[in-house]
């Protein structure tokens, strides 16, 4: 079975999954930021995770002790800061990788949607 969705068409009312962002995915560093998502696969066992993710500006922190996940940019743009002060520009059409045990902060600067796989 071949899934397929052109995520970038979709508009944000599209969709289907709306709420703050919060842990356990990730803690807001200021205000609350508004997420909107779509999943498209999710493996019976929940070892893998795939869709798309839409979220507003703001600075938040993320923990990837207990998965990994590898993001593929199709609007805004953020700095992602590893914990060890190592900053990464991500931008359209970026790939990026964030291994398990991957920790740091995501200062999202405009908007930004991507396609994700998360896994386990």
């Amino acid at each position: 079975m071949t899934i397929s969705l052109n995520a970038g068409s979709l508009s944000s009312a599209e969709l289907e999954d709306k709420k703050e962002l919060a842990p356990p995915t990730a803690a807001p560093l200021g205000g609350p930021m508004q997420t909107r998502s779509r999943r498209i696969f999710t493996s019976d066992d929940d070892r893998i995770i795939s869709g798309t993710w839409e979220c507003e500006p703001g600075e938040s922190a993320w923990d990837f002790s207990d998965r990994g996940e590898v993001i593929h940019v199709l609007s805004g743009r953020m700095t992602c800061e590893e914990k060890n002060g190592t900053t990464t520009e991500v931008g359209p059409g970026t790939t990026a990788v964030f291994p398990i045990g991957w920790q740091g902060t995501w200062t999202i600067h405009e908007t930004l949607r991507k396609v994700f796989v998360i896994y386990r």
